[in-house]
Formats: C-alpha cells, structure tokens, sequence
C-alpha cells in the first residue's frame, strides 16, 4: 500500500504564499480557439479496470495524443509562448512574431518538446538542457522538433541549474515549468495552460468525481487541475496527489510545512523524478489537496501493466495515479467515482 499523508493545510495553504495557481481557463482557452493543432482529448470510462479496483467508475483523462507530442505537457510552454507571441505590437505575421527570440529550459522530455514546438511555431530557437539520466530517445524528439540539446548533470536538478546559467549568460527567455522565490510568472503561465485539460474533463464526465488521483513531479500539473476542480466542484472531490517513493518532494515539503529539497534513487517514474516542487504548485496543493501518497516502482510498473491489459498503453510516469489506485488507498468503494490522468503515451508510441 502507498505511502499516504493526510494534508494538514488544507483549506488554508501554507502561509505567507501570495501566488497560486490559476483556475479561470479563460485564457487559455481563449489562445486554444485559434490553434489549427488543438482537439479536445478522450475521457474514457475505464469499467474493467475500475472493477478491478473496486470502485465505481473510473475515468481516464487520455493525454496521450494531445497536440501530436503525446503529453498532456504539450498544453504548457506552448501556451505560455502563445501568449508572448500574442504580445507582441504590431506582428505582421504569427510564424515570425518570435523572430530573433531564444527560449531555454531543462526537461525530462515532455517541457522540452513544449518548448520546442512553441518555439518553433512562432519564430523563435529553443535550447532543451537534459540530465545524463534522461533517455536518448527524448533529445532525438527534441531535435526534431528543431531544438538545440544539451546535457548537463545528473538530474533534473542538475540541468535546471545549467538552463537558469545559460539564460543569464546569453539573454535566453527561462521557461521553467517550475518556480522559486523570484521566478513564478513564467511557470504560472505554463501551469494556466494544463488548465485546458481540467475544463475538458469537467464537461466530458457526466457525474463529478468523488476521487481525483494527479501524479506530480514539480506538481504544474496536479495544481491547475486541482485548483479547477475546486472551483467547478467545490470541496466534495477528494484529490490524492501521488508521487514516485524516490522523489517524494511534496509529500515532504507538506510534511514540513515549507519547501524542501528530497533525495533519492533514480525512478522508472522520469517524467515524475523531481526532488524539489515548484513553490507555486506547492502553494496550490496545500490548499487543495486532501492527501499526498507515494507508489514504489514496482507498484508503477503493476498499474503500465493493468493499463496495458486494458488497451491503454502509457508509461510509469503516465500511469502513476492509476497505479496508486490498485496499490490500494482507503476510503474508496464500489460507489466512489474516480478520475486519473494518462498523462503520457509510451515511449515506443
């Protein structure tokens, strides 16, 4: 069984945070409304699996096709350019308004492709800074999407140090999914886009959730959508927030009421092996969450499995709130409701 936290913040946060997500999809889905490359994702009702589970419903949010880059992250940097590029006076032409622009920032694969294919959308470079643990298949993805990749460190850590050099000593725009004391209208803008995924799934489901399961690296993600469930369906939906055992950052930071940085091995869970949260990610979700939990490898590895037998093929990263679900969490029955996030394709897809 996972590891689990019950959040003592929650309803009030932690104090003295003075920005947290945004949960008004207005703008981004202002932006969405003129993208050719944007469609609406499928939720599915997964009923095998959920009897599996022992629950009543299960619903997946599949994110594995979203915008032809297989990952819910496509919605992130992308946005956040977007709307730079929609800044700009007087642009006589979209795939030129960015022109002469250089966006930097460190990923674990999915940011990066993000970045890259913003970048290139309007005009501007993108250089992509990858840990040595990040698989190779990623930077080719990267590179063909017309990003420069460099390698630095050994973790996500690591390359985002590199990234936050590069920009300071070239004059590059840092597009950080996460944030820091003095770094937060960048990822706030990124974690506004992830809000295109909440606002669908909240029109496509037919009943609320009782249980809503978001896995978490820095926590972008699981923060915008549970920021929009609390402002669509109030404070019944119980929203569980899981994480690799390896990278247990928020869990850790709620346990000691502040930001902290965790340590640990290497995760199967790449897209998820974050050791430090994002401030304002962590300032949403402990407000909004109800509990932190954490899955082993092995349990991740049970829940690609359970996915994979039920035609829904994804990653340990992509499968995490599921693999919780099976790995077993209290309070759930045959009349809870519940809703997961295929967060991502495989990586062989």
């Amino acid at each position: 069984m996972p590891e689990q936290l019950d959040n003592p913040f929650r309803g009030t946060g932690l104090p003295g945070q003075d920005v947290l997500p945004i949960s008004d999809p207005g703008g981004v889905r202002a932006l969405l409304a003129s993208c050719p490359a944007h469609a609406v994702t499928p939720l599915h009702e997964a009923a095998a699996l959920a009897g599996e589970a022992g629950v009543g419903r299960l619903y997946l949010k599949d994110e594995r096709a979203r915008m032809g880059l297989g990952s819910f992250k496509a919605l992130g940097a992308a946005h956040a350019i977007a709307r730079d590029a929609a800044a700009v006076p007087d642009r006589a032409d979209w795939a030129t308004a960015l022109a002469g622009r250089t966006y930097v920032t460190a990923s674990a694969g999915n940011h990066g492709l993000s970045v890259a294919a913003g970048a290139r959308i309007f005009g501007a470079a993108a250089v992509i800074f990858l840990a040595d643990t990040v698989p190779e298949a990623f930077a080719t993805r990267l590179r063909a999407r017309g990003a420069q990749v460099e390698r630095a460190g050994a973790t996500y850590e690591d390359s985002m140090a590199a990234a936050e050099a590069a920009a300071a000593a070239h004059g590059w725009a840092l597009l950080s999914d996460s944030s820091w004391p003095g770094y937060t209208e960048p990822p706030l803008r990124v974690m506004e886009g992830y809000l295109e995924l909440a606002v669908e799934a909240a029109e496509q489901i037919d009943l609320p959730p009782t249980h809503i399961l978001l896995q978490a690296g820095v926590g972008g993600l699981a923060a915008a959508v549970a920021a929009h469930a609390r402002a669509v369906w109030g404070q019944r939906p119980r929203i569980v927030v899981v994480e690799p055992d390896a990278a247990p950052a928020l869990i850790e930071s709620i346990r000691a009421g502040r930001l902290v940085t965790t340590t640990g091995p290497v995760s199967a869970m790449g897209r998820l092996d974050c050791k430090t949260p994002s401030m304002i990610a962590l300032a949403g979700l402990a407000r909004d969450a109800d509990r932190f939990v954490t899955v082993t490898e092995d349990e991740a590895a049970a829940g690609v499995a359970a996915l994979a037998r039920h035609g829904f093929a994804t990653t340990p990263s992509g499968a995490a709130g599921v693999a919780a679900l099976l790995a077993g969490l209290p309070g759930l029955d045959a009349k809870s409701r519940v809703m997961a996030i295929l967060s991502e394709g495989p990586e062989d897809g």
